[in-house]
């Protein structure tokens, strides 16, 4: 196993080096640059844009800006950003936390609904409601986002008032808060990472109970940690912050929720399928095991794998793919960041946002690798 991490994690550093390379030389081989922004303005002399083109490196030949870059990167620098005039790392560190908790969100949600809806319909074959389900999944699935999150604002927004819309926040509540986003951010997603270890746990020291049993102890367990942490932020001083974030994430998770589930949800039932045909679950079938045994037990957990491993996969083009739903929700996170950097040809900010969204989806290729391994006995890493 250890030989296999130190070989996928040098593949990691020479994939990423190749990625940085063609992502600058194709930025940079765009026309123009961001000096051009202050052209119109007829204080702006053409003495004033060479003197800003120095300072910036502008002047310097391609290649040797993308070394020192890779250099300062591999020091923990990343440059100053030329629109925000602000680090870019600052700029990272403030907007990641806000599409990593709301993607990630969205993501689980729309995995675990997924998932359920596919075992329903792979069990439920040939009845009328595979057929309606699918038909309303494959609809969703290739609807136009924009269409669908302006509709759903209209609605739920603008019409009916049960949600906030615009930003992630309410403005006066905040004007008197004593913390800002960021704070509130990052505190969610530790409580989140503390549920989550604590479930993991309870599922690993009950796997070997029996199945009535530990289904039991599992949701006594989990419904518990998650009202230990409902408690916690209702008892402290910022639960108010953070309930409001949480209620403006509501309708964009609503949103990615009904136009992604269904990619899970045929996936999961065709994977299903698959797995009833298998000689086990003959097998199991033989052996007089209950209908509902088999199919959680034996088919579904089995046809789990591949799913797991698409939403793992996947997660860091779910990240990067927000841009068309931060817009629209003027939710500021990496997706937003990164569309203004394209379009005024901010080079170091749509480099440091490539550098999270790359190393992210590289590094989720690995924790799938590991963790496909410990889903399935079968394989093992030399």
């Amino acid at each position: 196993m250890w030989k296999y991490l130190v070989n996928r994690l040098l593949q990691i550093v020479i994939t990423l080096f190749v990625f940085f390379a063609l992502t600058y030389f194709l930025l940079d081989a765009q026309p123009g640059d961001i000096t051009l922004q202050y052209v119109m303005n007829p204080k702006f002399t053409p003495e004033m844009r060479e003197s800003l083109q120095k300072r910036l490196g502008l002047d310097r030949p391609v290649y040797e800006r993308f070394f020192k870059w890779m250099g300062n990167t591999l020091k923990g620098d990343l440059g100053e950003s030329y629109q925000l005039k602000r680090p870019v790392m600052d700029v990272i560190l403030e907007r990641a936390p806000r599409t990593i908790f709301l993607f990630l969100t969205a993501a689980i949600i729309q995995f675990v609904v997924g998932y359920w809806l596919g075992r329903v319909l792979a069990w439920e074959r040939g009845t009328g409601l595979e057929y309606s389900v699918t038909v309303v999944g494959a609809a969703l699935y290739t609807v136009f986002t924009p269409w669908l999150a302006l509709m759903m604002i209209y609605l739920f927004g603008f019409t009916l008032k049960w949600v906030p819309i615009g930003k992630f926040l309410t403005a006066k509540l905040w004007l008197r808060a004593p913390v800002n986003a960021n704070f509130i951010f990052n505190r969610l997603l530790l409580t989140a990472f503390i549920f989550a270890v604590v479930a993991a746990l309870i599922y690993f020291f009950t796997r070997k109970l029996n199945p009535h049993k530990s289904r039991w102890i599992r949701l006594v367990g989990i419904l518990a940690a998650l009202a230990i942490c409902v408690g916690v932020w209702v008892v402290g001083e910022n639960g108010v912050l953070a309930f409001d974030i949480l209620w403006h994430m509501v309708l964009p998770i609503f949103v990615l929720l009904l136009v992604s589930f269904s990619g899970t949800m045929l996936l999961t039932r065709t994977t299903m399928l698959d797995t009833l045909r298998e000689d086990y679950i003959m097998a199991a079938r033989a052996k007089g095991l209950p209908e509902k045994v088999v199919r959680d037990k034996h088919a579904a957990r089995n046809a789990l794998l591949p799913v797991f491993t698409n939403f793992v996969i996947g997660l860091p083009f779910i990240l990067a793919g927000g841009i068309i739903t931060e817009t629209i929700f003027s939710w500021e996170g990496m997706g937003l960041t990164l569309l203004t950097a394209s379009t005024t040809g901010d080079i170091p900010m749509v480099m440091g946002a490539f550098l999270f969204i790359g190393s992210l989806a590289l590094f989720a290729h690995l924790f799938a690798d590991i963790a496909y391994a410990f889903l399935d006995p079968r394989i093992r890493y030399s």
